[in-house]
């Protein structure tokens, strides 16, 4: 799909996007972000829309998509918050240390066991979701999951013990 077609067929419809997007966040400048990273997502696979067979279906999908990911992103937000508030009478520095080194680790892991691990505990998603949006089969998603939890406690527990 080139540029004429992608304004004729895809821009269209970014009214009825945004106006999706307004009645799921209830808030304009969310909404408006939501659908020009949709709009972006859209025009990066333009190659590929042909495969899908109704391209009005998949933005709607990409904007619930991007609201349930942000609305994820946010609990987890509010939940780290509640956790560094409570942490401020205790040890902050100590799990600011931890939390650095945790985050180092799981930067050096295989990219596909860091996806998987962000997305599980960090990011809080089903293991059904995480099989259709990765594409692998519940034993490749449950080994990689293992994989890289066995790999963080056993880089943590060294770091920790020098």
């Amino acid at each position: 799909m080139e540029l004429e077609e992608f304004n004729r067929k895809i821009v269209p419809m970014r009214q009825e996007l945004l106006s999706m997007a307004r009645r799921q966040t209830g808030d304009e400048d969310l909404a408006e972000d939501s659908v020009q990273e949709v709009m972006l997502k859209l025009w990066s696979i333009r190659h590929e829309l042909d495969k899908y067979g109704n391209t009005r279906a998949l933005a709607i999908k990409m904007i619930r998509n991007w609201y349930i990911d942000h609305w994820r992103h946010s609990k987890m937000e509010c939940h780290l918050k509640t956790d560094k508030d409570i942490a401020t009478t205790d040890n902050t520095v100590e799990l600011k240390d931890e939390i650095s080194i945790i985050r180092s680790i799981v930067d050096t892991l295989p990219p596909l066991q860091a996806q998987v691990f962000r997305m599980k505990d960090i990011e809080g998603y089903e293991n059904e979701e995480l099989l259709k949006i990765i594409g692998c089969t519940p034993d490749s998603l449950r080994q990689n999951l293992s994989r890289a939890r066995k790999k963080i406690r056993e880089e943590f527990i060294k770091i920790r013990n020098k």
